[in-house]
């Protein structure tokens, strides 16, 4: 991947303003009334945005053109010589994230411009490179442990850059405007309106990204206005820089940010989590040469062309993301070796139930061993995750975390197995297919459609989340429809499936031998 991008794009998400974007940016800004004293953009680059802003707003007194390229300021101050420009600008060599910005700020005149096109890439991408380009470490998104260590707390360096823009007009009045990922623009708006930052209103404008930069990204532009107002919680959204009304309201909700708020509001009456069905991702092992296998004639396959003989024990019928995505569940394409039944389950008892199994996992350990994420650290060696009760009931009601459609299908046993999923697909555990086809039936309704689709955001590379699917209330939605009885009729049996579960896991343990070393 690294060796696809320039160093540059890949280390400063550098990619430069065209011309005529940089224009219908400005001309946007001042359609809606935007007439600044002062501008200052922080990483400007090769100056066009700030160019044409000088061009189009006549009332500045000062701008400020900053970035960390020399060259690049070099170009800028060319350019602002060769248009005769009579406006004092400053042009400053210098890191963003070292940068004393408050002391800046405050010398400027309001109302102030804050204008930009910060880099376009994120923490992981320079972790990988091993670069100094970052700001100081912290988890700023203020995500627990858990959440932190299985990726979540990776993030775009433009958020980091635009929740400082909008700190620092927390006492000035102004106006920020920001090319940006889309995502980027809801994250930063949700972090400033959970932490009840000053912002009067909110825009943001589509603009189209493969055109401007050669980049499949849904980007926009991004408007947050500041001052004396009271936020309303709400952010308007265009199609395009050219759009004069709106198509959609984007809102605040539980802090949480809604694609309509408008449906949303119609329907809050089926919100709220479900303590009964619980949505759970599938199997993270991150080691798919060991543990995805392939079955031929001659037995399973590893690697693509190893044969390998092991027992059937701990090997299970896998579906993929693309398989629940396609409604491709009636057989299966690979087998997963599962380790353990429970997180942090002692994997040693393979060794006397499948020597076999436990003779190829030791073959392959420094690939265990090598696998990056933290989550693997002082866990029993071979550990995987997603792993519970729930994985191994005969039926669920998946979906796939990667396709951009609400496609819930059922999953039987396959090979008289329980199928268990990747870590992008996202499940409910039923104990019978009766139980399976009413809990989807009630998921392909038009009520949860609706629902979903007022809760998701279709241009996120992964719209689907657990965060979205546990939000609707499965007994809610069956009471809508009259089916509140079948649905506690199935609660009921699951009730009494899992207290008997209980008693038999409890003989079992008075059964036991106590735990002698000597026998060891």
């Amino acid at each position: 991947m690294i060796a696809r991008k320039s160093k540059t794009i890949w280390e400063f998400g550098d990619f430069q303003t065209p011309s005529a974007l940089a224009m219908e940016v400005v001309t946007t800004l001042r359609r809606y009334g935007i007439n600044p004293f002062s501008i200052i953009e922080p990483t400007c680059g090769k100056g066009n945005l700030l160019i044409h802003a000088l061009r189009v707003f006549h009332n500045v007194e000062h701008a400020i053109g900053a970035d960390i390229n020399k060259q690049y300021l070099e170009v800028l101050q060319k350019q602002i010589e060769l248009e005769n420009i009579s406006i004092s600008v400053t042009c400053i060599n210098t890191d963003f994230f070292i940068t004393q910005w408050s002391s800046i700020i405050d010398q400027l005149v309001e109302p102030i411009l804050i204008l930009g096109n910060p880099p376009w890439v994120t923490s992981s991408d320079l972790g990988a490179i091993q670069s100094a380009n970052v700001p100081e470490k912290s988890n700023f998104q203020g995500y627990a442990g858990w959440e932190a260590l299985m990726g979540k707390s990776n993030f775009d360096i433009s958020e980091w850059m635009l929740l400082q823009n909008i700190e620092w007009l927390q006492s000035r009045h102004g106006t920020i405007a920001m090319l940006c990922k889309t995502m980027v623009a809801r994250k930063v708006l949700l972090a400033a309106w959970n932490k009840n930052k000053r912002i009067s209103s909110a825009k943001i404008f589509r603009i189209d990204a493969k055109k401007h930069f050669n980049a499949s990204v849904d980007a926009c532009l991004l408007i947050i206005n500041i001052n004396q107002g009271v936020s309303d919680h709400l952010c308007q959204f265009f199609a395009s820089l050219s759009s004069l009304q709106p198509e959609s309201f984007i809102g605040y909700r539980n802090k949480t940010m809604i694609p309509n708020i408008a449906t949303y509001d119609e329907l809050a009456h089926l919100l709220g989590g479900d303590t009964n069905y619980i949505w759970r991702s599938g199997i993270k092992h991150d080691c798919a040469k060991v543990m995805e296998l392939d079955r031929s004639s001659q037995g399973f396959i590893a690697g693509g062309n190893a044969i390998v003989d092991i027992e059937d024990e701990f090997l299970f019928p896998l579906l993929k993301s693309s398989d629940v995505g396609n409604n491709r569940v009636a057989t299966v394409r690979k087998w997963l070796l599962v380790t353990q039944k429970c997180i942090g389950e002692d994997t040693k008892k393979i060794e006397a139930l499948a020597p076999k199994t436990w003779e190829y996992l030791h073959s392959h350990r420094r690939s265990f061993i090598k696998r990056g994420s933290s989550v693997y650290r002082n866990r029993p060696d071979f550990s995987i995750f997603g792993v519970g009760d729930y994985a191994f009931t005969d039926w669920k009601v998946a979906i796939s975390g990667f396709y951009k459609r609400l496609a819930f299908v059922i999953v039987g046993p396959v090979a008289g197995k329980p199928v268990v999923f990747d870590d992008t697909v996202y499940f409910l555990s039923c104990f019978s297919q009766a139980e399976a086809e009413f809990i989807a039936c009630l998921l392909r309704s038009e009520l949860a459609t609706t629902f979903y689709n007022s809760l998701i955001f279709w241009e996120d590379k992964r719209p689907i989340t657990i965060d979205v699917l546990k939000k609707l209330n499965l007994r809610s939605l069956a009471r809508a429809y009259g089916q509140e009885d079948v649905y506690i009729s199935f609660v009921l049996k699951r009730s009494e499936r899992t207290a008997a579960k209980n008693v038999d896991q409890l003989r079992l343990l008075e059964t036991e031998e106590p735990y002698n070393a000597n026998n060891e």
